[in-house]
């Protein structure tokens, strides 16, 4: 809870992107600094919460200290303070002072207290230790009249716990709270919790998606799409006092919709506010409808993600790419008719035919403005103000410039055969920045919160399938982005690369990715180095290991006339095979063999293993 205040009151207004720079931006930044800055930032739901839980525990903790401090017994053992007088008094001073506190918390005057009991106990303890010689002695020494005394903790509880009278409120609170409000909480956070998945997105939601987005969707279709995730669901459930603001809203933007498939009222409410949205009539909407609105934007960027990554699931690259360009239009606030150079500052569709016309149908497209030299910009019309909004917002837009690279890690040769890793390097450059710079906030003044700006890397078939899909967020003004899979047969392939903004409308670039694939069969003989060969020869490390074990084993005293018999029967054969010189490998084989032979004369196996089995077992490993 400090931390959010702390944060409401230091925060810098670039940390919550309530930066202006344009005109057209400065409308949302003051919005940004009215939520996230300042005491009336805090004004949400969750936050009061949070600040009224801690603030009644920290009501009841300061209570608790406040108690302990009067009324605890926290200090050491003081019968001067227990009697209540003078450290130096006299006897017939703590007679007396014994007597009157003795008859005052006497069990037979005080029945039923177990705090005057205890208190009675603790003043006769008190007055053995000034009065008895051998307790006065013990509390001098060890400061307890009973001698020396070890280490011991204790919890401390109220005393209205302890009382008999409340025993049966104290047991009622305890099942209330063990038995109700405890696995209450905890099934709450668990059936809340357990219905999102990735991206903290709803399974409801990707249920949604994966019913209704396939290789066919279009753009224009997204919207009724998107109004049916189930985050929407409850929020934007129709009151019965909107349906006139509903049908008001609906006969405004009934020509600019497609035709809707779902008759569900929040598919409605949803795709009427979007509608509004994509048509900057924002400013039509009662502050009930804006604030519905603006959490159906807030949570586009997680929505959008799991669209794209439902796409991916069924290997559309067509429906991915409409889904990312849906993105685009909710960022600037545009319909699919609309140009693209009304992602300008302070253009309208008449400076949108101004411009086309001043550059004889040569600027039709933001990127062609931005490209434009400033001092040929068709800028007529505007004022010096305008002129420098505009100029300010090319610089921002970026200008990107894509190279791409096809390669096999740690491979001398060029040539790509059937079975390869295959490296598809995307350089990207941001060409609108100087070096050490990075791109800042999109420029976006109709969307209400902050957005970083970020491409979509797609690599994807000539039929529509996609082979990878990845988003690049890094800001800095040259990217690197590595797409790697496995070479396909023998052949060539050219497959299309797409660069798509995140943010920006006709930015977007197609490349295509030329690739030839050799048959593997082409490739040279791998030929073995001798001294490669030679390892082949030599026992595993398995091997080693037991024939270690079996020789071990076999060296019992139990065994030493096995061992002996089998020895006999080994000489004979050496004999009859005539004295030759053995190489290392055949003298490992031979201390394997015989190992065995022990191993299973230890056992009680009659059947013999013969050398063509040893060598075959050898060969294998």
């Amino acid at each position: 809870v400090l931390g959010k205040v702390y944060g409401a009151l230091t925060v810098r207004d670039d940390a919550i992107g309530a930066v202006a720079r344009t005109s057209d931006e400065q409308v949302k930044a003051a919005k940004l600094k009215q939520s996230s800055k300042g005491l009336g930032s805090l004004k949400k739901k969750e936050f009061l919460v949070r600040f009224g839980i801690t603030l009644a525990l920290t009501v009841l903790f300061v209570y608790l200290v406040t108690c302990v401090s009067e009324d605890g017994e926290v200090s050491s053992f003081d019968p001067f303070s227990i009697l209540e007088v003078d450290s130096g008094a006299d006897n017939k001073s703590i007679k007396k002072a014994y007597k009157t506190m003795s008859l005052k918390y006497h069990p037979d005057k005080n029945p039923n207290n177990p705090a005057a009991e205890a208190k009675f106990m603790m003043v006769a303890k008190a007055y053995e230790s000034l009065t008895d010689p051998t307790a006065k002695e013990n509390y001098e020494k060890y400061g307890n009249p009973d001698g020396k005394q070890s280490l011991e903790v204790s919890i401390g509880l109220p005393s209205f716990l302890l009382d008999t009278s409340n025993r049966n409120f104290v047991l009622m609170a305890y099942l209330i709270i063990m038995v109700g409000i405890i696995p209450f909480c905890v099934w709450r956070y668990y059936s809340h919790s357990s219905k999102f998945g990735e991206k903290d997105v709803m399974y409801s939601t990707y249920s949604w998606y994966h019913q209704n987005l396939g290789e066919h969707t279009v753009v224009r279709a997204l919207p009724e799409i998107y109004a049916g995730s189930a985050e929407f669901r409850t929020r934007n459930k129709p009151l019965s006092e909107e349906g006139a603001e509903i049908q008001r809203i609906m006969k405004t933007l009934k020509s600019q919709m497609q035709k809707p498939k779902f008759k569900h009222p929040v598919c409605v409410k949803g795709n009427l506010l979007l509608h509004a949205h994509l048509a900057r009539k924002v400013g039509d909407l009662s502050d009930k409808f804006g604030d519905d609105l603006n959490y159906m934007l807030r949570c586009s960027g997680s929505l959008i993600d799991a669209m794209i990554s439902v796409c991916q699931h069924q290997d559309a690259l067509d429906a991915a790419t409409n889904c990312i360009k849906f993105g685009q239009y909710v960022t600037q606030a545009l319909r699919t008719k609309d140009s693209t150079l009304l992602q300008l500052p302070n253009f309208t569709q008449d400076d949108v035919e101004r411009t086309k016309k001043a550059s004889s149908g040569k600027i039709t497209t933001i990127a062609e403005y931005i490209k434009t030299p400033d001092d040929e910009k068709p800028l007529a019309g505007f004022d010096d103000g305008k002129k420098d909004d505009v100029l300010k917002c090319c610089a921002i837009i970026p200008n990107l410039d894509v190279e791409t690279k096809v390669f096999v890690d740690d491979d001398e040769d060029t040539q790509v055969y059937e079975g390869d890793l295959l490296t598809v390097q995307v350089k990207l450059t941001r060409t609108n920045l100087k070096e050490g710079e990075k791109a800042g906030l999109v420029h976006a003044p109709y969307f209400p919160y902050p957005k970083q700006e970020a491409w979509w890397v797609i690599l994807g078939t000539k039929d529509g399938k996609i082979i990878d899909i990845q988003k690049v967020t890094k800001a800095d003004r040259t990217v690197e982005h590595e797409i790697k899979f496995l070479a396909p047969r023998k052949g060539e392939y050219e497959f299309d690369l797409h660069v798509v903004s995140n943010a920006y409308v006709g930015l977007d670039q197609k490349l295509a990715v030329d690739l030839e694939v050799s048959d593997p069969s082409t490739l040279p003989e791998y030929k073995v180095h001798p001294d490669d060969a030679e390892l082949d020869d030599e026992p595993t490390l398995f091997e080693e290991m037991m024939m270690q074990n079996v020789e071990e084993d076999s060296d019992s005293d139990e065994d030493d006339e096995d061992d002996s018999d089998s020895d006999d029967d080994d000489d004979d054969e050496d004999d009859e095979r005539g004295i030759r010189e053995l190489s290392a490998a055949d003298r490992k084989k031979e201390e394997l063999r015989r190992a065995r032979q022990r191993a299973a004369a230890a056992e009680g196996d009659d059947s013999s293993d013969d050398d063509s089995d040893v060598e075959e077992v050898y060969n294998e490993k």
